[in-house]
This record gives C-alpha cells, sequence and structure tokens, in this order.
C-alpha cells in the first residue's frame, strides 16, 4: 500500500478524448497529423478510449490562413456560444457553436473530457504543453509523465491563468484542456522536426491516458512551469506604427532570462531599449509572426514549482 493514498485525488476516468488540428489553418503540423489520423487512427487508439481526431477550422485549412473571419482560438465565450444569428455570424462564431455541440457543451458533465489542441508557433519555443489551470491535477500529471518519457528532450510547460491575458480556446470546451504547441515552423510549412516532435508527444499523451484509466496510481509530484506574467508591444509612433524590432540579443532566445537593462528591441536607426521590469523574467512567443496583429511582441513569464496531488481514477 502506498503511503500517499489517503491524499490521493480521485479523478473520473478520460473515456473521451479529442485531438484538434486546424484551429489555426496555417499551421501545420496539426493540420497534417490529424488529417493523417481521420484516414487511419490506429496509431492514436487506446484501450477503453474514444479518440476523436478532428479538423477544427476546415475553411481557413482550405486557405491555409490563420482564420477566416476572427481567431477561432478566442472564440469560446459565453457570449459567442449563446450568439443568435446563425448564417449571419462570423465564420469561426458559427463553428465554435458547433464545436461546442459537438465536443461539449463547455462546463457540462459532458463534455469531453480531454481535448489536445494541435499548434506551431514561428517563435523559437521548442516544445511546449499549455496548461490553462493550476488546480487541474490530472493534466500536471499528464505533463509530468509526458516530460520524464521525452527526457533528455525538452518539453516546458507554459501557464496561462492571468484573468486579463487568459482566453477562450477551443480546447477550452474540454474538462482537461491540453494545448501544444511546437515551433519553430514558419506558417503554411511543414518541417519533418516539428511534426515528428508533436507526433511523439501526442503518443506519451495519450498512453498516460490509458494508464490512467486502467487503474495506475501516479504518486504526488513537482511541475515546473511558466506562468504568463505580462505582454509586451513593439514600440510605436503616435500612429500606431512600429518602430522598433526585437533586439538580436533577444531574438530567438524563448525561455531565457530577460534582467533589468537587458537590450529588449532595437529600432531602426539602431538604438537599443532595453528591458525595465523590476526582476528577471522568462520571455516566451518572442516575434512571433501571427501576433503582430494581436500588438504583441513576446510575453513575458514567471518560473514557478507546481505540486500536483497524487491521483488515481475515481
Amino acid at each position: 500500500m502506498s503511503s500517499y493514498n489517503s491524499n490521493t485525488a480521485r479523478v473520473s476516468e478520460a473515456r473521451k478524448v479529442a485531438i484538434f488540428g486546424g484551429t489555426h489553418g496555417n499551421e501545420m503540423s496539426g493540420v497534417t497529423l490529424v488529417n493523417l489520423w481521420v484516414k487511419n487512427g490506429v496509431e492514436v487508439q487506446r484501450k477503453g478510449v474514444e479518440v476523436k481526431p478532428f479538423i477544427t477550422n476546415p475553411k481557413a485549412v482550405e486557405k491555409c490562413t490563420r482564420y477566416v473571419d476572427t481567431d477561432l482560438n478566442r472564440a469560446f465565450t459565453p457570449e459567442n456560444l449563446s450568439a443568435l444569428g446563425g448564417d449571419e455570424l462570423p465564420y469561426e462564431v458559427q463553428r465554435a457553436q458547433e464545436i461546442n455541440r459537438m465536443f461539449g457543451p463547455k462546463g457540462s458533465p459532458e463534455a469531453y473530457d480531454v481535448i489536445f489542441d494541435l499548434h506551431n508557433t514561428t517563435s523559437n519555443m521548442g516544445c511546449t504543453l499549455i496548461l490553462e489551470s493550476s488546480k487541474d491535477h490530472f493534466n500536471l500529471q499528464m505533463m509530468n509523465y509526458i516530460k520524464k518519457a521525452i527526457a533528455p528532450a525538452s518539453c516546458l510547460v507554459l501557464l496561462n491563468e492571468h484573468p486579463l491575458l487568459k482566453y477562450s480556446t477551443s480546447r477550452s470546451v474540454a474538462k482537461h484542456p491540453v494545448g501544444l504547441e511546437v515551433g519553430p515552423q514558419p506558417q503554411g510549412v511543414l518541417r519533418s522536426n516539428i511534426f515528428e516532435a508533436m507526433r511523439v508527444i501526442l503518443k506519451h499523451a495519450l498512453d498516460f491516458i490509458e494508464l490512467f484509466n486502467e487503474g495506475m496510481e501516479f504518486p504526488p509530484c513537482t511541475v515546473e512551469v511558466f506562468r504568463v506574467s505580462e505582454r509586451i508591444d513593439y514600440p510605436r509612433d503616435a500612429n500606431g506604427n512600429i518602430i522598433a524590432m526585437v533586439h538580436p540579443n533577444l531574438q530567438d532566445c524563448d525561455w531565457e532570462p530577460l534582467n533589468p537593462g537587458d537590450p529588449m528591441f532595437q529600432t531602426f536607426d539602431g538604438t537599443t531599449i532595453h528591458y525595465q521590469g523590476s526582476g528577471t523574467v522568462y520571455p516566451t512567443f518572442i516575434n512571433e509572426a501571427a501576433y503582430y496583429e494581436k500588438q504583441q511582441a513576446f510575453v513575458t513569464t514567471r518560473r514557478e514549482t507546481l505540486v500536483a496531488a497524487a491521483i488515481r481514477k475515481a
């Protein structure tokens, strides 16, 4: 008998699992993997689990663009999910409602247990798992399992529960939403190393779910996470035009410490703008192509360690 049994969290089995690709139609690893698994899902099937690979934004995939009318990965707000208007609504809002009907409803007992949402970034982030709640012990245990399984390769965990910077993702329909962000990869391009890295992480994630459902107990563990702290925009002039670029010392240095006084931006005439924060931060999504429209040069994060409770199936 394990000594941690009395404090073990009982979590419902994960019987319904979805794998979303094409939430952004130009992020090709997820699009390609999901299309592959729709044709032949043997690789992602696990005993006692219904695994559904699904293309979330087919029109954007067809056009190889991030979205058609509005960003699907920001569209799952209560207002959008309850909006009336049918065909008059923006395409991605219609699609969000459809996805919510199929895989939700969001926040309900009927919702899918786990949704993996597959993304690529143009930033030099490597493999990143995105966690939406520090209290989700099932996801923390899964992420710990994945990190150990792929070691010595790296897979970092980005925690976004910032009240102002958190957004309504397509995966948020599930009880346990998991984002997977792998880069660097240009939009509309497929790189074999990025494709394979994503595929391997999915394999271990599904293995974890199968083991959990079979009754394996996972002991308490600690997980290092990078908690989203602040969104940093590019320097702009009075008309809102960008007047500086990410500094060469910062470019491609996702997850590396940025200290007060370090170079952050370089203006077009060569002037360096230094980071003026109060302490060390860890920037990520540095110079992400898709975030120019969102007025974001990068996000800062702070490193912390979360404790995941022991879990076993209820």
